[in-house]
């Protein structure tokens, strides 16, 4: 049968934030779905963008495999393809070109090209499937080896040549019946050398669920809408087991929307993770009102949860109720106090700059931040993505640019209260006092226990005296700035 080669357009090196990082994880949607068209019995191959240097280092891979088909496949449970970053969009058009020039059928299926599909057909793309894509991308493939086959009925599907209509897909129901992906075409030892190189314990990346049914009004759901599926307890195990077992990995990131959403998954995960004795570390990221009930969090230790990433996004409640959160602020001191009881590390996801916040929401944000003292803190500014409730609100104050270049562009795309270098200044100094507060912590647990002059006790005191005065220095151009407007 014909020959496959599956890419996606997500360069870690075209993202600096990321690529710094040093925690690059698998294309694992690009991987699924070449699972799945492998199991019809096409010959399938892998170039995998995330550690290339250019898009132009899929020719040789092109000029050696010959396929027929080349399916630029973006990874949707990698949330950073959802911001439709332009030098990934760049990217994907010039691997078009690529496959195009070297005679291959075109397929897209990204976040980005679902919003914006006529943008790829226009670039050369012979047929762009939008929403969720393995049935699609199997049905479409399968009819195209067919000589003469009418394809204009396959739902999903916008085609470059003819008027053919478009019908939308329904979801997968059934999650357990997709195949394991295809990591046996991942190049793991480079994924691991990163990992290790960077004093960090190797992880990969498992999908226990798709899709997120609350309804926060600035988050895109281009691929699944607002349904929320799980896959069973016993196949999410089973992969684990078999990632440990072949790749010698032993933590993951739960790269779902929300983890544990139910608490019957949950309590019946934690139950297989005792039954089979397996022994692992993972990472998850969900919702403060999930986190209310001590029995769930305790379950969640119990199966390895090491760390949680929670949507705080402000400490102001007006701002979470304009966003539509359907949190309380008060929620998220409970949730971490509890998960610190558990011996579970926490992580704030924190938004600035939502339509009309004003500097008593930005102060309320900080004093969170200061007050609770999450492990960690990753805070980006609102940018508002097409297909959201979010995106219509400020649709006619956008100014020209629409799309990021990278995740740190940190670009306010739209006319409100304060400018875009006001938040970029801002997000360094809410960084630094966070980081100045978490130095003179760990120099009042050294005095406690009696700790003195060993090497961290050194390290932050020289930390404080050099983020004293530049945390000073910050909040005097943070003023600057916010006058100016």
């Amino acid at each position: 049968m014909n020959k496959i080669l599956f890419t996606h357009s997500y360069f870690y090196k075209f993202d600096p934030k990321s690529w710094q990082m040093k925690q690059p994880y698998p294309p694992l949607g690009t991987i699924l779905a070449a699972a799945v068209i492998r199991q019809e019995g096409y010959h399938v191959a892998l170039f995998d963008t995330n550690l290339k240097d250019s898009p132009n280092d899929i020719i040789p891979v092109i000029n050696e495999f010959a396929p027929q088909y080349l399916v630029v496949y973006d990874d949707c449970f990698n949330y950073l393809t959802k911001m439709c970053l332009t030098n990934m969009r760049e990217a994907a058009f010039e691997m078009i070109k690529i496959g195009k020039n070297n005679g291959c059928i075109v397929i897209i299926s990204s976040s980005d090209s679902t919003d914006h599909y006529q943008k790829y057909l226009d670039q050369g793309a012979d047929y762009v499937i939008r929403g969720e894509a393995e049935a699609t991308l199997k049905e479409l493939i399968n009819h195209l080896e067919i000589p003469n086959a009418d394809i204009q009925y396959i739902a999903g599907v916008y085609c470059r040549e003819g008027d053919h209509p478009f019908y939308q897909r329904t979801l997968i129901s059934d999650l357990d019946s997709l195949p394991m992906p295809a990591w046996d075409l991942i190049d793991m030892e480079s994924y691991r050398s990163i990992w290790v190189n960077g004093n960090r314990q190797f992880t990969l990346n498992i999908a226990t669920t798709r899709g997120c049914q609350y309804r926060c009004n600035w988050c895109a759901k281009p691929i699944y809408g607002y349904s929320y599926k799980s896959r069973s307890p016993e196949k999410v195990i089973d992969e684990i087991s078999f990632l440990m077992d072949n790749y010698n990995a032993r933590e993951f990131w739960m790269c779902d929307d929300i983890f544990g959403q139910k608490p019957n998954w949950l309590n019946e995960f934690n139950s297989l993770t005792k039954k089979r004795e397996l022994c692992f570390g993972y990472i998850i990221q969900t919702r403060a009102d999930l986190l209310q009930d001590e029995k769930t969090v305790q379950w969640l230790a119990e199966s390895g949860c090491k760390k949680v990433w929670m949507g705080a996004e402000s400490g102001s409640q007006k701002i979470l109720d304009a966003m539509n959160k359907g949190v309380k602020v008060e929620q998220i001191g409970v949730a971490l106090r509890l998960l610190k009881k558990y011996g579970i590390k926490t992580a704030f996801f924190i938004q600035l700059g939502y339509l009309n916040e004003t500097k008593e929401d930005i102060d309320l944000s900080i004093k969170m931040i200061l007050d609770l003292m999450p492990g960690e803190i990753g805070i980006s500014v609102s940018y508002p993505l097409p297909g959201t409730p979010y995106y219509e609100k400020v649709k006619k104050d956008l100014q020209e640019k629409s799309n990021w270049t990278d995740s740190n562009d940190l670009d306010m795309m739209f006319v409100n209260n304060y400018s875009s270098e006001f938040y970029r200044q801002l997000y360094k100094y809410i960084h630094r006092r966070f980081n100045y507060k978490k130095s003179i912590s760990i120099l009042k647990d050294s005095v406690s226990n009696l700790n003195f002059f060993n090497r961290v006790f050194v390290k932050n005191c020289a930390k404080i005296v050099y983020m004293a005065p530049l945390c000073v220095m910050d909040k005097i151009k943070l003023n600057k700035l916010g006058k100016k407007t």
